[in-house]
């Protein structure tokens, strides 16, 4: 788990990495309607620059956030290597919450304990 400082970087690191993935979906929109839906190119037009700099924006933010975060080489490259297939940033960013190699907030993906979740009182 990271605090203070760390946190800090895991908010940046998930704010680019959910970035990455709604550019992608920009894009890969745009590519349907291109390739199957109309011919009309605009929305690779749009997204294609979008997603290619939230892209490099996204590969910077690993290299700079894996030390304060404290991320083992592994860690550290199956994180640029979810860059490449769509969404997968976002998928890895949850990973990243779920196995607490990130907390933002005292917030994780999945509960500490059984009683969080439970109506009993």
């Amino acid at each position: 788990m990271t605090t203070g400082v760390g946190n800090r970087h895991a908010v940046w690191f998930r704010t680019v990495a959910i970035a990455e993935a709604i550019s992608w979906t920009g894009l890969l929109i745009g590519m349907l309607f291109k390739y199957v839906l109309s011919d009309n190119e605009i929305g690779v037009k749009i997204f294609g620059p979008i997603h290619g700099g939230i892209f490099i924006a996204y590969v910077v933010t690993v290299l700079l956030v894996r030390g304060p975060l404290r991320w083992s080489w592994p860690v550290t490259l199956a994180a640029l290597a979810a860059s490449v297939p769509p969404l997968f940033t976002w998928f890895f960013e949850m990973w990243l919450v779920r196995t607490g190699r990130i907390d933002v907030g005292g917030r994780t993906a999945v509960p500490s304990t059984a009683s969080v979740n439970s109506t009993a009182a």
